[in-house]
């Protein structure tokens, strides 16, 4: 039987992976002159893992962290209801032959009715926890990026890479010096500025990341390169 369960705070970000990029791009057409700095002809190139920047701001921890508990109550009513369903299938399998046809029938109609209210449930619950963090992500992504506007420009850089990995291709940049990487910079900047005290080291949620493969509900976020 498919369990339904909530995901980890990685796995919603699979679905969410591509937000960065395009909340990035959505911001950078709304169009903002290059810097006067710049000389023409020339061009100093930065690159940022910009969805672990957002993630790793102490506002985006606060934030999806307060976002895994508000489901938390979800969570252990789906739990609830698999361990309900498992003990349901233990009870029929332990009474073997001592039972007759129709009551047989009758536990197995029950459990397939629990089956299906688990599955819908835990739809619903997935969906929703979803779409909040979407939403979640995108705020906090349209903020985060003005950070990065406002570092690249007073920085001298002209143009600025996002090397977040998507779930459709590899990385757009394949390799860069540790010094053109500006995402602790950018989290730093960001930090100082929304003046958001970083979260106790035990409620550090897990990291959303990126992630190629659907199929690893439990991808560990790689911290940004320094």
């Amino acid at each position: 039987m498919k369990r339904v369960m909530l995901g980890s705070l990685p796995l919603v970000c699979l679905l969410a992976s591509g937000l960065g990029a395009s909340v990035f791009a959505q911001a950078a057409a709304g169009g903002a002159p290059p810097p006067t700095s710049a000389v023409a002809g020339t061009s100093k190139i930065a690159v940022i893992n910009f969805q672990a920047a957002v993630a790793q701001t102490n506002e985006g921890q606060r934030n999806f962290g307060e976002l895994q508990k508000k489901f938390d109550p979800k969570r252990a009513q789906l739990k609830t209801q698999q361990d309900e369903i498992d003990s349901l299938k233990k009870q029929l399998q332990a009474s073997g032959d001592k039972l007759s046809d129709a009551e047989r029938q009758t536990r197995l109609k029950t459990i397939d009715e629990k089956e299906k209210a688990y599955q819908r449930s835990g739809e619903d619950a997935s969906n929703d926890f979803q779409q909040e963090m979407q939403t979640t992500y995108a705020t906090l992504a349209e903020k985060v990026f003005g950070t990065v506007q406002s570092y690249a420009e007073q920085n001298g850089f002209t143009v600025v890479l996002d090397d977040t990995p998507s779930q459709q291709a590899a990385p757009t940049v394949l390799w860069a010096s540790k010094g053109t990487d500006i995402t602790a910079a950018v989290i730093q900047a960001y930090n100082a500025k929304s003046g958001v005290p970083a979260p106790a080291a035990s409620a550090v949620p897990s990291a959303p990341a990126p992630s190629r493969s659907t199929t690893t509900p439990h991808t560990t976020a790689a911290p940004p390169k320094q």
